[in-house]
């Protein structure tokens, strides 16, 4: 938002003297010319009753109640079936999403930095040796993580850039630039650009944070690739969008677009595991095999078989943020 000026063009300061072919002009109009230089300059109106403009500034983003509140998740589908017709199957075809983090802010960021870029089962193993080391999940506090080593961290499968942003988090906290009273009384706007500040979390994180930790309603992740392939098969678009078009797609959904978001997932979950399920697992029946080709045949069946769970299980894992979050397990 462009910043407007508070400034007024003030009348000029009074002219030098008029030249000497002035002294030709008629004297009404001498001293019309000279009651408007000598004009004082209007002095701002007192606060009193009318008080001057005052500088615009960025309104916070206004937040709704919480989805972890009673009632607010059956509010949130009843305004998106209203909302958005197509959304109708997508929410018939699921439960209701739950919202409810058992964790403060602190530990779910702490969580959501040992699950980056791991797959769920080796995060999960790194986290719960994480547990331990700090002895026990009341012990996940700032002065703790402070008190481990780079090489602590190590031994339990983080690594040394990871134990950084650990490290970094928990000195904020330290600091008092960040705590958990503060972050869960700031605004999305506000919180995103706070949280984006400490190293290893970027924008994708926050959002994750603020839909599963702190079940802020009205958060879309314009940038994730689930909910992007979401809204493309929702309505039936020919390409996958663009971040930039999320917001104008989904703006129907507000102010529920966290619960949406939520669908969208779950939506290219059901489909991929559609499309898993409708391959076929048996090759194409070959004429007389031998004793040799039908082994072969079999361990490639089987091998094909296990790849094929594989990319199912990656895609959904891939597609499904909600199984890497912070507070979830």
């Amino acid at each position: 938002m462009g910043e407007q000026s508070l400034s007024q063009p003030f009348p000029h300061p009074l002219s030098p003297s008029p030249p000497a072919s002035a002294a030709a002009t008629p004297p009404a109009t001498a001293l019309a010319v000279s009651a408007s230089a000598s004009r004082p300059k209007k002095k701002p109106r007192s606060s009193g009753s009318n008080p001057a403009p005052k500088k615009p500034r960025l309104v916070p983003s206004v937040r709704g109640r919480p989805l972890s509140a009673d009632g607010e998740v059956d509010a949130a589908i009843r305004h998106l079936r209203a909302a958005d017709p197509a959304l109708a199957p997508v929410i018939d075809a699921h439960d209701p999403p739950s919202f409810h983090c058992p964790h403060p802010p602190f530990h779910s960021l702490v969580r959501s930095v040992l699950y980056q870029q791991l797959a769920f089962k080796a995060a999960a193993s790194v986290y719960s040796r994480f547990i331990a080391l700090v002895g026990g999940e009341a012990g996940v506090l700032p002065d703790a993580v402070l008190a481990l080593s780079a090489e602590q961290l190590r031994q339990i499968g983080v690594s040394a850039r990871k134990a950084s942003y650990l490290h970094d988090l928990a000195r904020k906290y330290a600091s008092g630039i960040l705590s958990d009273d503060n972050i869960v009384a700031m605004d999305d706007r506000s919180l995103a650009a706070m949280l984006t500040m400490v190293n290893g979390i970027g924008a994708w994180s926050v959002h994750m944070f603020m839909i599963f930790s702190l079940a802020r309603p009205d958060v879309l992740p314009s940038a994730d690739l689930g909910i992007r392939k979401g809204v493309q098969m929702l309505y039936g678009l020919e390409d996958v969008p663009r971040p930039s078009q999320m917001e104008k797609l989904c703006e129907r959904w507000r102010p529920y677009r966290s619960v949406a978001a939520w669908y969208m997932w779950r939506l290219i979950e059901s489909k991929a595991a559609q499309t898993a399920a409708a391959m076929p697992v048996v090759p194409p029946a070959m004429p007389a095999p031998s004793e040799e080709f039908m082994l072969q045949q079999h361990q490639q069946q089987h091998h094909h078989h296990q790849h094929q769970q594989q990319q199912q299980q990656a895609a959904i894992q891939m597609l499904d943020p909600v199984q890497m979050l912070p507070g979830l397990g």
